[in-house]
């Protein structure tokens, strides 16, 4: 989106509001355009979520049929626990 300043100016809260969201903010004065970017950058919130390394012992094999069915147990019970609670 692109504005005047006076439009820019009648609506700078609103405006930069839309920039926080991610849109493209721009507004022109004299003849030169500008551009409303957050400092942390642009985009929205997920825009901003740092990756988490996830580590996993290298022994344990995943696709190991007893490891899974011990896994779901174990998942089976907390659920169990959890809807108890309701």
């Amino acid at each position: 989106m692109e504005v005047p300043i006076t439009e820019f100016r009648k609506n700078i809260f609103a405006l930069v509001n839309q920039a926080a969201e991610g849109k493209d903010v721009r507004f022109i004065h004299k003849g030169r355009r500008f551009r409303i970017v957050p400092e942390d950058g642009a985009g929205d919130k997920l825009d901003r979520i740092t990756p988490m390394q996830v580590l996993v012992n290298e022994d344990i094999d995943l696709d190991d049929p007893a490891l899974k069915a011990e896994m779901m147990a174990e998942m089976e019970k907390e659920w169990e626990r959890d809807w108890s609670q309701l």
